[in-house]
């Protein structure tokens, strides 16, 4: 039997107030590794991964998504330590105050120029330097 890599969904969710952005949520989590993370979780057998992130971050955060779009597929084999993951990352929007729930023992809202590149855990850092870099901090006009 051929092994394949567990699929996951992480969100950088971006919190709004009115038309303000708050900043993006970021958990600390209980289960190893340590440290912060950008919520999501794993997809289930039967599951769109549009579906699973928007139930990731309910379970997780306590929050309501709207997906607003792909930022990227990320797989590199040591993305995680644990074992091979491939992850789907969405940007998405969310008005309220996160809540830590299921894997998260912490959750908080980090403003952009304060996110705490250094205690990220897995590939989060560069994740989180793709959506500043391409700028995704803004709420669509339409919104």
């Amino acid at each position: 039997m051929i092994e394949t890599p567990k699929l996951t969904v992480d969100v950088i969710l971006r919190v709004w107030e009115e038309d303000r952005l708050q900043g993006i949520v970021l958990i600390n989590r209980k289960n190893p590794p340590l440290g912060l993370a950008i919520p999501g979780g794993f997809v289930e057998v039967g599951e769109r991964v549009e579906t699973a992130a928007v139930r990731e971050m309910k379970e997780e955060v306590g929050l309501d998504v709207e997906l607003a779009g792909l930022l990227g597929v990320y797989s590199d084999p040591k993305r995680d330590p644990r074992f091979h993951t491939v992850s789907v990352v969405f940007v998405g929007d969310a008005v309220g105050k996160p809540r830590a729930a299921s894997d998260a023992k912490e959750a908080a809202i980090y403003p952009l120029e304060e996110l705490p590149m250094d205690r990220l855990v897995f590939d989060h850092r560069e994740i989180l330097l793709d959506f500043l870099e391409k700028k995704l901090t803004s709420r669509p006009p339409d919104s």
